[in-house]
């Protein structure tokens, strides 16, 4: 039966509505689409510069976290330095730095008396004060180990007090420190025998420097730490461990007032009577 008029209408209409209803669609599609792809682009360049912005807040925590360690590393080394120097500089801390120098402290026992010596080389060279060798004939060390053993005399020098002796033997040294910095006020120890007490240790602090010795020449270290009779030639010691005198003379009727050699002045006698002697140089 053939469609009337009405009805063809009716039919070209419902299709030209679903045509419309299609291609609204397909542009709502696409453009939801468009829209959907615009977003994702956007969210993948807020990642990537999210991205960028992480590793360069984590490139700057880790060279952080490295300049803190360096940092901390310094600090730990100095406090450990600090920490050492202030063990050393008060009471029984001391003892560690006494424990090491005594052993390169000697007795030096003569048939005429005694006194006290150190090792400033391992090949056996000894300083002491030049006036416990006087009228002296036979020489002996005492080394730390009690071990007695003859020692050769070398040379001296009167102007300032010094001997250089030599044993034979390889022996822990003291070394010399720089005079010139030494400080009035600062802890020091003095190594000895008084009255025949081998390798005493007495404490005290430097009350003075460049005082005037009995030669007129301005070259000791004025020292309240106690020394007696037996004491000369013992080194007097800085918190270091280093020898910044050796001890010479303490004036009579007076209490704490020892006076020792200054250690720039004996590196230099010491370094005149070996080049003399042994044509060569002892100290560096």
């Amino acid at each position: 039966m053939a469609l009337k008029r009405h009805h063809k209408i009716m039919i070209g209409s419902l299709s030209s509505i679903l045509v419309i209803i299609l291609i609204i669609n397909t542009i709502f599609i696409y453009i939801l689409y468009a829209q959907l792809q615009i977003n994702q682009d956007k969210l993948e360049n807020e990642i990537i510069e999210l991205q960028v912005d992480t590793q360069s807040k984590i490139n700057e925590l880790t060279t952080s976290i490295i300049q803190t360690r360096e940092s901390l590393g310094e600090l730990d080394e100095s406090l450990n330095i600090e920490l050492g120097e202030l063990k050393a500089s008060v009471g029984d801390d001391f003892s560690g730095i006494a424990k090491n120098a005594v052993q390169s402290v000697v007795t030096i026992r003569t048939n005429t008396g005694q006194g006290t010596g150190f090792i400033i080389s391992n090949q056996g060279y000894i300083v002491t004060n030049a006036h416990v060798l006087v009228g002296a004939s036979k020489i002996n060390a005492i080394t730390y180990e009690q071990n007695t053993i003859n020692a050769n005399f070398i040379g001296f020098d009167g102007t300032f007090d010094i001997a250089l002796l030599q044993i034979p033997g390889d022996y822990k040294t003291l070394k010399l420190a720089d005079s010139d910095k030494v400080q009035i006020g600062e802890k020091v120890i003095a190594i000895g025998n008084p009255l025949g007490l081998q390798f005493s240790i007495s404490q005290g602090i430097v009350s003075g420097v460049h005082r005037t010795g009995i030669n007129e020449i301005d070259a000791y270290i004025q020292t309240d730490a106690a020394l007696n009779p037996g004491n000369s030639g013992g080194p007097l010691i800085n918190k270091q461990g280093e020898v910044i005198g050796i001890n010479n003379f303490k004036v009579g009727g007076g209490e704490s007032l020892g006076f020792a050699l200054e250690s720039n002045y004996i590196k230099d006698t010491v370094n005149t009577i070996s080049q003399q002697v042994l044509n060569q140089t002892l100290i560096q």
